[in-house]
């Protein structure tokens, strides 16, 4: 079995695969207070209730956004498997099928890298990943596997969350599209700010990139795929027919893919 952990700003998402195919997933809350003794005594009880045997694990990939973090989780899936994971970092950039520009390598998260090697992997074909996460990210990816260039705003949720807790009167409200544009309550007025807002940047900056793609490299932009992943990708779906695929297990997915490879080409 494949042991994949996603260290994100908000979750850690660990997902265990079998033939490629996800067999569990667990989410835990990202703090990092927490020592890897106490990461790891979670990580055993999950899998545990799960009836999973941490010696059927033969393979172990971490991405993280959150540096301090790696150290813990290194050592807890070491001394839990007797197994050293691999981290996604640049020294195995060159292993994989998706080209970063120089000026990136030591810049792109590795979230976004999964991303990306996941979209060419799976569609062959110019394509672009919306990742509705603490960040709203958007990584371009060419029909040859060039990493084309990378966009990033704040999250809906931390948008939400930066009102909320920045203002005197304004409340925390839930994400989901309100009757109409035209706000007459404060729940309404908020909704129709952020949810319908995002609606409209993720539109525009879809097109924007498409047309930045097709003016690059060539590629029509009818040709271009969109695919929407991350937790609040929920949220616009309903009100936009801009993506072509929506997969919420697509950076793990990724990840797999990575992992994959790299077993391929004989790295442990």
């Amino acid at each position: 079995m494949l042991l994949t952990i996603d260290i994100g700003n908000t979750n850690i998402v660990v997902a265990l695969f079998k033939n490629e195919v996800i067999f569990s997933t667990w989410r835990l809350f990202t703090d990092t207070r927490r020592t890897g003794d106490e990461y790891g005594s979670m990580l055993t009880s999950l899998l545990q209730d799960d009836g999973i045997d941490l010696k059927e694990i033969d393979f172990c990939v971490v991405s993280s956004v959150v540096p301090v973090l790696i150290g813990a989780f290194v050592g807890l899936i070491e001394r839990k498997t007797g197994k050293k994971p691999v981290v996604i970092n640049p020294s195995i950039f060159p292993l994989l099928p998706v080209r970063v520009p120089e000026t990136a390598v030591h810049e792109i998260g590795s979230d976004l890298l999964c991303n990306a090697v996941e979209a060419f992997c799976r569609y062959k074909s110019a394509c672009i990943v919306v990742d509705f996460g603490t960040a709203l990210t958007f990584t371009a990816v060419g029909a040859t596997g060039d990493l084309l260039g990378i966009a990033i705003t704040p999250g809906l949720g931390t948008a939400r969350n930066s009102l909320f807790e920045d203002t005197a009167q304004l409340p925390s409200i839930p994400l989901e599209a309100p009757p109409t544009s035209l706000g007459t309550n404060t729940i309404h007025s908020i909704q129709a700010g952020i949810v319908l807002g995002y609606k409209s940047l993720v539109e525009g900056l879809v097109q924007q990139m498409k047309q930045d793609i097709a003016a690059q490299t060539g590629v029509k932009e009818s040709d271009i795929k969109v695919v929407a992943t991350g937790g609040l990708n929920s949220v616009l779906k309903p009100l936009t027919d801009i993506f072509q695929d929506v997969d919420k297990s697509f950076t793990l997915c990724g990840l797999c893919r990575i992992a994959t490879i790299l077993k391929d080409k004989g790295v442990s």
